[in-house]
């Protein structure tokens, strides 16, 4: 079962920055999972939530500030003085940070709320840019986000972000199209993400951070768990 780094090592640095990242890159594991949003200048940016408030010493909507206004915030001392100085990583900077490794990025479009029209162009522009288009799941909540870039670049992969229960995925993500299905932890025990499984669907589980539900993910078949904290997962999966 492969393991993402869910904001990168986020139980240990202050997530989707580049402390948590350059962490990732150094562990045998599958991947790293980011989310994606766009400033008032459209510089793609990483971070999750919409506005900056929780992770950074300031306030305010991350599409209302330009990337050089963003970068006079601090986005790592909420978490621990060691990290003060750690800045808003532009999604580029992320993707030259693993060009030389071995992981694979998932990208996450948080077009849910706002549109943040045309960002779907702009990250593919990027991954084409460090030549990950093979390296990179494109996810979202906002189907029609995945529909735009199936349709632009059917050759990278996507990924439908659930959060709900469908009685049929594989009917449902058909039409969009994709074939991989990202859900919540609790989902993943439904009926219906076993018959994914079983029609031939991607399934990966978010945000598995107790040891106790890992073997059970493992024996359903579930393909990967994005986590907070990888190491503490990959040693359980190795039997540590």
């Amino acid at each position: 079962m492969d393991i993402f780094a869910h904001r990168g090592v986020s139980s240990h640095y202050p997530e989707n920055t580049g402390a948590a990242f350059y962490a990732a890159s150094k562990l045998p594991i599958t991947g790293i999972e980011l989310d994606v949003h766009l400033t008032a200048d459209r510089e793609v940016v990483v971070i999750h939530d919409e506005t900056i408030d929780r992770t950074s010493n300031g306030t305010g909507y991350v599409k209302d500030y330009t990337l050089q206004q963003l970068r006079a915030f601090d986005f790592g001392s909420w978490y621990a003085d060691e990290f003060v100085g750690e800045n808003i990583p532009r999604l580029g900077e992320v993707l030259e940070l693993f060009a030389g490794t071995h992981h694979r990025i998932n990208i996450e479009l948080k077009t849910d709320v706002f549109s943040y029209e045309g960002i779907e162009t702009l990250v593919l522009k990027e991954v084409a840019t460090f030549q990950m288009t093979e390296r990179v799941i494109i996810s979202s909540f906002n189907h029609e986000s995945i529909q735009m870039v199936s349709q632009m670049a059917p050759y990278i992969e996507t990924a439908a972000l659930f959060a709900e229960i469908l009685i049929d995925f594989t009917s449902y993500t058909a039409q969009i199209p994709t074939n991989a299905l990202h859900v919540s932890l609790p989902t993943a025990f439904r009926k219906s993400v076993g018959a994914a499984l079983e029609k031939g669907s991607i399934v990966r589980v978010y945000t598995v951070n107790d040891t106790a539900n890992v073997k059970e993910l493992q024996q359903l078949g579930i393909d990967a768990i994005f986590t907070d904290d990888p190491e503490k997962m990959l040693a359980t999966l190795q039997g540590n």
